[in-house]
């Protein structure tokens, strides 16, 4: 049955894959502020396909102001990905990722109780987990954030869980791992090391290289979140979506130099507070709940960035 989906942060890098997705069987209206942390013209590119659409709306606006969420009508379910970004930037400003990341979901789950809209999903990130050894990590580690971003994530799910409980608004936190692909974000590291490495920069490499993430290409990630649109069997879950391997950073500009056949010149940094030296996700959960089954190796996700970005190089490049 078609669904009224409100997807916040559509324009974004995320959001637009997901959003490319959803019009396939939904009508999606988007609300993004087109913050200036990248580009206009990057997010504008993001959606340009959509406009053609006749299921596809989009307000310019902000989750923070009641009077623009208003403009949704007739919503069936909320996939709030918005958030200002980014682990270091938020030690440079935490005040700013409180007021947004925090307050914005609080706004709208208020917005879901006014509504009476019961599905709401979240978009939270595996910085949640902080550093633990015990990997691969599953939904039950004990939770001790080292980075404001990483606390205002676990702070939405604490309120998801609020709302679930007072409310009957079903909530569904997605612990997101390090997701990469087409439409990635610019300040991100393989978007920056394609872009350095083609121009023959320097790339910008904190600590000796042994940092590991698990790397989600994002079609595998949109559709754990499509999988939980329809979800209906508890009222209040927290699930990792990640790819299940671990990518050393040595191991990550190796196959980056390689998908564009040039050879990384490295600008060795200390490493930086907040950052994690690994994460790894256990996604048994996913599996078992959301038939979620990653499929997509390194190679093969970064060979697409590799296409996005040769192709709209105008944007990428900036």
């Amino acid at each position: 049955m078609m669904k009224h989906i409100l997807v916040t942060g559509g324009a974004g890098f995320i959001g637009s894959n997901l959003v490319r997705e959803l019009l396939k069987e939904h009508k999606v209206t988007v609300i993004d502020n087109f913050d200036d942390f990248y580009s206009r013209e990057q997010k504008e590119l993001n959606l340009k396909s959509f406009w053609r659409n006749e299921n596809f709306s989009l307000i310019e606006g902000d989750i923070r102001r009641m009077q623009d969420l208003q403009e949704a009508r007739n919503v069936d379910v909320i996939i709030h990905l918005a958030a200002k970004a980014g682990v270091r930037p938020s030690i440079e400003n935490p005040i700013l990722y409180q007021d947004v990341n925090v307050g914005g979901t609080q706004n709208l789950l208020e917005f879901a109780k006014k509504r009476e809209i019961k599905q709401f999903i979240f978009a939270s990130s595996s910085s949640v987990y902080g550093i633990n050894e015990n990997v691969p990590w599953h939904e039950e580690e004990k939770l001790l954030p080292i980075s404001p971003y990483a606390s205002t994530k676990l702070s939405g799910e604490m309120l998801g869980h609020v709302y679930s409980k007072l409310y009957n608004i079903r909530f569904i936190a997605l612990r997101f791992f390090t997701v990469y692909g087409p439409g990635q974000r610019p300040d991100l590291a393989i978007h920056k090391f394609f872009k350095s490495i083609i121009a023959g920069s320097p790339i910008p490499v904190f600590g000796d290289g042994s940092t590991s993430r698990d790397y989600t290409f994002v079609n595998d990630t949109v559709k754990g979140i499509k999988a939980c649109v329809d979800y209906e069997e508890s009222d209040f879950e927290i699930i990792n979506l990640g790819n299940h391997k671990t990518v050393t950073l040595r191991e990550l500009i190796e196959a980056i130099e390689n998908t564009c056949g040039k050879k990384a010149i490295i600008n060795r940094l200390p490493e930086q507070p907040g950052d994690v030296p690994r994460t790894f996700a256990n996604v048994s959960k996913a599996a078992a709940m959301l038939g979620y089954n990653p499929d997509t190796n390194l190679y093969e996700g970064l060979s697409e960035f590799y296409k996005w970005f040769k192709a709209n190089q105008l944007v990428a490049h900036q």
